[in-house]
């Protein structure tokens, strides 16, 4: 009696937990779990069409997150007496060279919306149709599927509110689902292979030397590196912090848009879009916190979040690729954007002088991470006061984002610059922004240490300074701290 030996595919599904795909292969016989670290994720990378340019396509944050998470996941299949079986190569090579060598039947994956993931799936469905392999896709990183969806992707709406009111109305959430028993390891098994170090894929991958188990530079601030730890062990340990050990979800809407500090934000987003957390999962630990502590608008927020997360996914795959053109899904031509490689470079350093800016650049180099309020102001700034290409702007977040993923930071990026999924007006009053959300200056003072002396007023606005007082507070312009590169109040062009 023959038996079926099957292949999973883990991509940015890097958990065992509410794992379709892996559920799937683990009900054949033998099982080989894969993870292939494509070269065309890292390196330098050409952003093609009108106001082309280049970027590095994933940062040293996103990628040290991602080879703590492999290496969590081939720790927890190890323990579980299976493998992962690691190699840095394109996956419509590597999958049909494994599933040729230990004879598979079939591979299992996770699908994504975005045009780069669906042509990467393409060509590894037809490399396995060539060797006579079955592919089987999965859609799970979504709080709702999309076949619970009360209307076709085709029709979804392009608002979020219109979306949120028929799932909340007419859509239900599948229970996640249990890890899995896994089946034995074919004898035939190839070599697992090493995770490749840092500094190997942080360059030409191709010719990367692999290193088991080298240990990881650290990010430069301590919060980062203390925080956010890669992998599903990571990624549960924060959901049972958050939620149950310190009672944050009580008051999560009333701290969300807080600056500074661990735990004003559940943080859960680095783990749930490299795939270590399960939208479902996290779903299920807010309802049973509100059969068990208590349920109020704070924990209802938290499942507004994930919905918004849905959104973007879901628009993804209705738009394709428009999603990401400079014009976006709604066509705007009559947007002049400009290409300054100066400015964007100042833009980028933290360097224009707005503060508040200028705090959440310099925050999101050190960390991977900043705050969702700060990284509004921060592409408001660049999209509506500089008119700077929104597209390289949502490219170098790409860069550097931990918690990166295509269809929300685009999909961000475009609702602000007013090529979106809106239609209002989405330009941020920065100054008004900071003095609301950051009053005492702590956000900027944290990460402006040069405008440490100043009063909150002037840490805001340091260019109302006058030249006396930038003798008193040893903050002089163009010296100590830059002059801002334009007049906030002239700035912007308010667009029909």
């Amino acid at each position: 009696m023959s038996s079926h030996t099957a292949l999973v595919w883990f991509r940015r599904d890097l958990r065992l937990h509410d794992n379709e795909a892996l559920v799937d292969a683990c009900g054949a016989d033998q099982v080989v779990p894969v993870y292939c670290f494509d070269p065309r994720d890292y390196g330098q990378q050409s952003y093609g069409g009108p106001g082309s340019f280049d970027f590095r396509k994933t940062g040293f944050h996103r990628l040290r997150f991602r080879l703590e998470s492999v290496a969590d996941l081939r720790s927890s299949l190890r323990d579980r007496g299976s493998d992962l079986v690691v190699r840095v190569g394109r996956p419509e090579a590597v999958l049909p060279d494994v599933a040729t060598a230990v004879g598979a039947d079939s591979v299992s994956m996770h699908t994504w919306p975005t045009p780069e993931e669906r042509q990467v799936e393409s060509a590894v469905q037809q490399a396995l149709d060539d060797v006579g392999v079955e592919s089987r896709r999965f859609w799970g990183h979504t709080l709702t599927h999309p076949d619970d969806l009360p209307m076709d992707l085709d029709a979804l709406p392009d608002t979020y509110t219109t979306f949120r009111k028929a799932v909340e109305n007419d859509a239900s959430i599948r229970e996640p689902l249990h890890t899995p028993d896994l089946p034995a390891r074919p004898d035939s098994v190839p070599e697992p292979g090493a995770i490749p170090a840092l500094s190997d894929l942080d360059g030409d991958v191709s010719n990367a030397a692999q290193v088991e188990d080298e240990p990881l530079a650290s990010p430069n601030d301590e919060q980062a590196t203390s925080l956010f730890e890669g992998g599903e062990t990571a990624g549960r340990e924060r959901v049972e912090s958050y939620i149950w050990e310190g009672d944050h979800l009580r008051e999560y809407k009333e701290t969300r848009n807080g600056l500074v500090g661990l735990d004003y934000s559940s943080k859960f987003s680095p783990w749930l879009n490299e795939g270590c957390l399960s939208p479902r999962y996290v779903q299920s630990e807010v309802e049973r916190y509100e059969d068990v502590r208590v349920s109020n608008d704070s924990t209802y927020w938290l499942t507004f979040e994930l919905r918004w997360r849905d959104f973007f996914q879901f628009q993804t795959a209705k738009h394709g690729g428009e999603f990401f053109q400079r014009s976006g899904i709604r066509n705007r031509t009559d947007i002049d954007w400009r290409d300054d490689d100066a400015q964007f470079d100042r833009w980028a350093a933290g360097e224009t002088g707005i503060p508040f800016v200028d705090a959440a650049m310099r925050e999101l180099n050190a960390t991977g991470y900043v705050s969702n309020r700060a990284r509004q102001n921060a592409a408001s700034f660049l999209a509506n006061n500089l008119r700077l290409d929104w597209r390289r702007g949502a490219a170098y977040f790409e860069t550097q984002l931990v918690d990166y993923d295509p269809a929300s930071n685009y999909g961000n990026w475009a609702y602000i610059a007013g090529v979106g999924n809106d239609s209002r007006d989405r330009y941020f009053d920065i100054v008004a922004q900071a003095r609301r959300y950051d009053a005492d200056a702590e956000f900027v003072t944290h990460w402006l240490p040069e405008l440490a002396d100043l009063p909150p007023e002037y840490a805001h606005e340091p260019w109302k300074l006058t030249d006396a007082e930038q003798a008193d507070y040893g903050v002089q312009l163009g010296i100590d701290y830059p002059e801002p590169m334009v007049d906030l109040d002239v700035s912007y062009e308010k667009l029909d």
